[in-house]
């Protein structure tokens, strides 16, 4: 899904970000534009689909993934103008839209719980991170005929918020923005139960000619201010 910000005739970014950003992604761009005067367009996806498409060739200046595996692939591919750095720690939650329901980790075994949404963990990194913590807890052969995966977050998101399924888990950044937030409940995932989630960015090369708008974005969002934003959404600088 491609979302366009104001055009600009003489330069275009073109930003890549893993579906968790984005709440946090647009206002990070609406500063960065404001400050640079740099414009730009941002394409959402599945980390592991927006990959594909940079590896066959999509016009994307910078990318941002919900792990550090794509970037480094794509850096170790010889598709990176520089080595991926982590910008920031996700968390996963549960979600449900529904206020009646009594939310806890238990819950999840409950016979009178409908479908769980997950993000496909083939593609997304939260989805990995969701059958990781469940597989710790020793859960999953009790519970694998009710996940319903989503395509993304984004689309995950969907299925809990129309209460397509009882329950699901997602990224904090979800229900930390204002677009979602106080919709039903949530619990943060205990975070030793499944790897940190490490997201990275990295600088894809186009034609090789150094791009400076794409290393001024960069920068900013590894800048304090940055940090700020993302931490605000419910991200963290250290894990």
């Amino acid at each position: 899904m491609a979302l366009g910000c104001k055009k600009n005739e003489t330069q275009k970014l073109t930003v890549a970000a893993a579906a968790n950003t984005q709440f946090a992604i647009r206002e990070i761009i609406s500063r960065f534009t404001e400050e640079t005067g740099l414009e730009c367009e941002l394409v959402l996806g599945s980390s592991g689909k927006l990959t594909a498409q940079i590896a066959e060739g999509a016009p994307f200046d910078i990318f941002l993934a919900a792990n550090m595996k794509y970037p480094e692939y794509l850096f170790n591919q010889g598709l990176a103008a520089k080595k991926p750095e982590i910008y920031a720690y996700g968390h996963l939650v549960i979600w449900t839209a529904d206020p009646s329901l009594d939310l806890n980790m238990d819950l999840i075994l409950d016979p009178s719980v409908g479908n769980i949404a997950v993000a496909n963990p083939q593609t997304a990194p939260y989805g990995e991170a969701a059958l990781q913590f469940l597989k710790n807890r020793h859960w999953l052969d009790s519970i694998d005929h009710k996940l319903v995966y989503g395509e993304s977050i984004s689309q995950t998101d969907q299925f809990i918020r129309t209460r397509s399924v009882t329950l699901g888990f997602t990224a904090l950044s979800t229900v930390k923005s204002k677009h979602l937030r106080g919709i039903g409940k949530w619990k943060t995932v205990p975070q030793q139960a499944y790897d940190p989630i490490e997201q990275g960015v990295v600088l894809i090369k186009r034609g090789g000619v150094k791009n400076i708008a794409a290393e001024k974005f960069y920068t900013y969002l590894l800048s304090d201010e940055a940090a700020k934003i993302l931490e605000d959404f419910g991200y963290s600088k250290y894990e």
